[in-house]
């Protein structure tokens, strides 16, 4: 099978990835092999190689998000059976879906409703999920009436600011100027042009100097978002986690490792992960939210597309197809 490969530890950089023939994955006994039918393409997908994985063996298959359809599974697989569309996310350390054929763990993969494509299935996975662990996992939304989404372009900040509104919260987002037309689709509350407006001010006007409930936070520097949060706020944080601070406002800071549950050792925490895919794609069944799609690419031309991402020059989300 063709696969997208790093071909050894000291490729570091997308141009030097590339197609090789490789065997079709060995499947293990909780494991189901999927015909691969489209990918998402995400910025970990290349930032992982460019200082090696300590766990990958080589050449390594690059990739997380997978749709397709099953064509076998494992001798301890009852919940799936072959020719079912299904999608996943899937393990850092293991060889990825930048593949014609890929195996995931069953309890991680999640079956797509009819009216889904597998574009969208597999374009609503590892940014999905992480706005949906952020929002409904991590955040206690019972005392939320106010949301800020740092990214409202991005494949999270996107997802999010859709999961809030669909909460029925309040929610501001910060986003360039030049992308404010594409995020004005989404309906958040007010959108922050945080290259020429001061954030913290702007939140001070939109809260009446009380901040916000709730941040979501998918771009590091978490110290900056502390004072904006109200008493009882909640940061979630993506990327890093406050190492210290004062903490007279009585907050909750959150960190979100999607992936890690696969490294957990917890059986529990992997078929989450099944679970919020199903619940997820649910929701974008019934139209109530949108993975956002901005180009279907050939698979071809992976490689140009994780250049685009690493470039800056996507909003939304990009997938690329593998059927004929």
């Amino acid at each position: 099978m063709k696969a997208l490969v790093v071909p050894n530890k000291d490729i570091h950089t997308i141009k030097e990835v590339e197609w090789q023939e490789r065997p079709k994955p060995e499947l293990k006994a909780d494991e189901v092999l999927i015909k691969t039918m489209a990918v998402g393409l995400n910025p970990v997908d290349y930032k992982v190689f460019t200082s090696s994985h300590p766990n990958w063996q080589y050449p390594h298959t690059l990739g997380l998000d997978v749709a397709g359809i099953v064509e076998a599974v494992g001798a301890d697989v009852t919940d799936f059976h072959p020719n079912q569309r299904v999608c996943g996310h899937n393990n850092l350390a293991s060889d990825g879906a930048f593949a014609e054929y890929v195996s995931y763990p069953a309890a991680a993969v999640a079956l797509i409703p009819d009216s889904v494509s597998f574009e969208k299935a597999a374009a609503s996975l590892c940014a999905g999920l992480t706005a949906y662990q952020a929002i409904y996992r991590k955040s206690n939304l019972n005392d939320v009436k106010t949301v800020l989404i740092h990214a409202g372009a991005g494949g999270v900040g996107s997802m999010a600011i859709q999961l809030a509104k669909n909460a029925g919260k309040t929610v501001y987002t910060t986003v360039s100027k030049g992308k404010q037309d594409f995020v004005a689709k989404l309906a958040p509350d007010s959108q922050i042009d945080y290259r020429n407006e001061d954030v913290s001010s702007r939140i001070d006007q939109l809260t009446a100097g009380l901040g916000v409930d709730l941040i979501v936070n998918t771009i590091g520097h978490p110290e900056a978002d502390l004072p904006r949060l109200a008493y009882n706020g909640q940061l979630v944080c993506v990327l890093d986690t406050p190492k210290d601070f004062p903490n007279e406002k009585a907050l909750t800071i959150s960190d979100l490792d999607l992936g890690g549950a696969h490294r957990s050792g917890n059986p529990e925490k992997v078929a989450d992960l099944g679970r919020m895919a199903k619940e997820l794609l649910a929701l974008i069944a019934d139209n109530k939210v949108d993975p956002l799609i901005s180009k279907v690419l050939k698979r071809e031309d992976l490689a140009d597309g994780l250049d685009e991402i690493q470039s800056d020059q996507v909003v939304g989300k990009l997938v690329a197809t593998f059927q004929e």
